[in-house]
């Protein structure tokens, strides 16, 4: 009985034994064009193996680097791109990822506040640069009162903020109101459901009283006395 364990080594296990072995035999193939249609019907049967990753992007080339890898790149066939793949492109490291270098101290506001910040910078001195300038407060003030909410935020935590952070070249004209943002929606006017319920009242006193038995109940009345004295 011959054991697993004394078989020749699995690259990648999950292809099995028997695709090793008919990876190997493709460098017995002495000739290049019965070599090449081999080894794509090598491809072939990998893919249906695992059918569900038919449709990953480039799932083509990555069978192929690993028919290399399986055969430890001796194989002398050409892939679909024409590269060959080798240990150093199997191996190769990404990129180095550059995080960006932001201000810690305000992260509670978010980079948002930041990008509204210097779009503030840019814009013209005017009433339409303070209107900005004081909505991007009330942001503020809202993303410090969700961050926190156990204290108390004032108005002069956050003008002190927006100053640091834009430099000092953006400042809160006084007497600006910064809970805008706080408020819930606005509901509709209370007159006009007022007045509504006063048409209806006037509408059912005009109609004879129909909501409250005024004209049915007396001829109902009437009715019943001319039977009672019949």
């Amino acid at each position: 009985m011959e054991y697993n364990s004394s078989k020749e080594f699995l690259i990648i296990p999950e292809y099995g034994r028997h695709v090793q072995n008919l990876i190997n035999h493709i460098k017995e193939i002495e000739n290049p064009d019965e070599r090449q249609h081999f080894a794509e019907r090598i491809i072939d049967l990998m893919m249906q193996m695992h059918p569900q990753n038919r449709n990953l992007e480039d799932y083509v080339d990555k069978l192929w680097r690993h028919l290399f890898q399986i055969a430890n790149y001796e194989l002398d066939v050409t892939p679909p791109g024409g590269v060959k793949p080798t240990p150093e492109s199997s191996h190769k490291k990404p990129e180095r990822v550059e995080y960006p270098s932001k201000d810690t101290r305000f992260r509670h506001y978010g980079s948002n506040v930041q990008k509204l910040i210097a779009k503030a910078i840019s814009m013209e001195d005017g009433r339409k640069k303070d209107a900005f300038v004081q909505v991007i407060g009330s942001y503020m003030k809202l993303a410090y009162k969700t961050w926190n909410r156990e204290y108390y935020v004032s108005d002069d935590i956050i003008i002190d903020d927006l100053e640091h952070l834009s430099g000092a070249r953006l400042k809160l004209v006084e007497g600006s109101f910064l809970d805008n943002l706080s408020r819930g929606p606005i509901r509709q006017n209370r007159n006009v459901s007022s007045e509504g319920r006063a048409q209806r009242g006037s509408y059912s006193k005009s109609s004879g009283g129909r909501g409250n038995g005024g004209g049915g109940s007396s001829r109902g009345g009437a009715r019943r006395n001319t039977r009672h004295k019949k």
